[in-house]
């Protein structure tokens, strides 16, 4: 992923100073900031590791005197986001990194937080009030990019299903949404079941296993997170027939598609989606603000959408992710450990042990962030109210047809 930083060039946006800590003022430095952590859904390992990720980064020196960090789940409900939201505010929070439950529900209350000054920061889920920062992967292409690679390995034509995720939720839409922009183009697909896995391998197995009672001749799977699940439902109908899959970065589904046994019986896919360092990403930003040492020229930034397919599953030997290799042995992490907690430029700090349990990793500091990033394009009713769609939005980036519409 390193690699994808180097070679934005053009796509860049430079920040307008250089950046934080070791530039921040003596007097914003001995401040202590009271910054809450604002999760809606919660109970998958997703959001375990996202929020371990911000805990780990908010105990590390020198945040570690600089941050008072309070966690608050406030569930799916919309309302009780907002009255979450409201309790902050009064309690006069400095910021507010979080995973939002909607794109719109929340932006009465996210104005007038900005308004008495207080910085918000979404990760990965985005909001759609121009005046909180949204730092997210979701514009980068998920859903049409695994939609043409489950149409490839169908050859264009087959019964399928969509494992979707929180319904009401900025991610699930522009993901199913960029999925559907690929799947209309091809007469041939067919969705035969459509259901909420919730982002939850237990959740996802059961209604995928609902679904194949119901349609056993299934011939591929479109999945978010939760993507595991479907593979063990598959396992425990008996059958030996595997379908291809494409899914999220757990670390299960990573085994599962490099497995010699499962991809003779059919499996094949890709793993993409969504990164918890995301969340990790947008605590450095907020924290640079914080401290004077970064301005930013936009409120949309985009992180990019990893992408490993069947063949490219690696093995690590070690608690890092190196010399390209992006998967854990059996046994090392649970079968739903989301894989892409690590990215070595932007967030050097983090460790197996910052995801797992949110603790900070031995001997680690802060380090600056890079002085460049990336701007999301503007997609209606995702980062942006009335706004245009810059260029396609649904434009392919990772793959390309094999089967021409």
């Amino acid at each position: 992923m390193k690699s994808a930083w180097k070679n934005w060039g053009g796509c860049l946006l430079a920040a307008a100073a250089a950046v934080g800590l070791l530039a921040a003022p003596a007097q914003a430095q001995e401040k202590k900031y009271k910054i809450y952590l604002s999760l809606s859904y919660s109970g998958n390992a997703w959001q375990s590791e996202a929020a371990n990720i911000v805990k780990a980064l908010a105990a590390t020196p020198p945040y570690d005197k600089m941050v008072e960090l309070k966690e608050v789940i406030s569930g799916t409900d919309v309302q009780a986001q907002i009255s979450a939201y409201e309790s902050m505010l009064s309690d006069h929070a400095a910021g507010i990194i979080s995973f939002p439950v909607s794109p719109t529900g929340l932006n009465r209350t996210i104005k007038r937080g900005c308004e008495q000054g207080t910085l918000f920061f979404m990760y990965d889920a985005t909001v759609t009030e121009p005046c909180a920062y949204n730092v997210s992967y979701i514009t980068a292409g998920f859903g049409e990019n695994t939609a043409q690679a489950l149409v490839n390995a169908l050859h264009g034509k087959g019964n399928i299903f969509l494992s979707r995720g929180v319904p009401g939720n900025s991610v699930d839409k522009r993901h199913t949404d960029g999925a559907m922009a690929i799947f209309k183009k091809y007469p041939g697909i067919h969705v035969v079941a459509e259901y909420y896995g919730m982002w939850s391998d237990q959740t996802t197995q059961s209604e995928t296993a609902k679904a194949l009672a119901a349609h056993p001749d299934v011939d591929g799977i479109w999945a978010q997170a939760g993507e595991d699940g479907a593979i063990k439902a598959m396992l425990a109908t008996g059958s030996q027939k595997l379908v291809p899959v494409t899914g999220e970065n757990s670390n299960g589904f990573r085994l599962a598609l490099a497995n010699p046994d499962y991809q003779k019986r059919g499996l094949q896919g890709v793993s993409s989606g969504s990164p918890p360092a995301t969340a990790g990403y947008a605590f450095k930003l907020m924290m640079e603000m914080l401290v004077k040492g970064r301005k930013l020229s936009t409120h949309n930034i985009e992180y990019p959408l990893p992408w490993v397919p069947a063949d490219a599953v690696k093995l690590c030997p070690g608690d890092r992710f190196e010399n390209g290799c992006n998967t854990f042995p059996a046994g090392k992490v649970p079968d739903s450990f989301v894989t892409e907690v690590f990215e070595p430029t932007l967030l050097p700090e983090l460790s197996l042990v910052t995801a797992l349990d949110g603790k900070p990793t031995p001997g680690a500091t802060i380090q600056p962030l890079p002085a460049a990033l990336r701007a999301a394009p503007d997609t209606p009713g995702i980062n942006c109210g009335k706004c245009t769609p810059t260029g396609d939005i649904y434009k392919l980036t990772k793959v390309q047809p094999t089967v021409q519409p």
